[in-house]
């Protein structure tokens, strides 16, 4: 009985809120739950980095005036031979890319 109550009032809540509101709670569940994301950063026409396993990439905000910046970061895999599987010695990372790189951010198929 309280379970249906709980999820009674999520309903409600959700239902009361602004489109924006709902998005960014979808946006919350869907960074929660992970999206096996993989982000794939190009000089010209060449694959030079590769992260695998991101759950989000955010946007940078700043502290003191609350303006979005010009790069995004994240944490992934570095795949470092560049062949798309978690190898062993790869480790997660912390990564920025900058505003004006030429990168793929996409939900890996597999």
């Amino acid at each position: 009985m309280p379970h249906r109550f709980l999820i009674l009032a999520t309903a409600l809540l959700v239902a009361g809120c602004t489109q924006e509101a709902q998005n960014q709670i979808g946006r919350g569940i869907q960074n929660w739950t992970g999206t096996d994301g993989v982000l794939e950063i190009y000089a010209a026409e060449t694959l030079v980095r590769r992260f695998l396993r991101i759950d989000k990439l955010s946007t940078a905000i700043g502290t003191s005036d609350d303006a979005a910046r010009s790069y995004r970061y994240g944490y992934g895999v570095l795949d470092e031979n560049l062949n798309g599987v978690v190898d062993d010695g790869e480790a997660k990372v912390y990564f920025e890319v900058g505003g004006f790189a030429t990168y793929v951010f996409y939900e890996d198929p597999d």
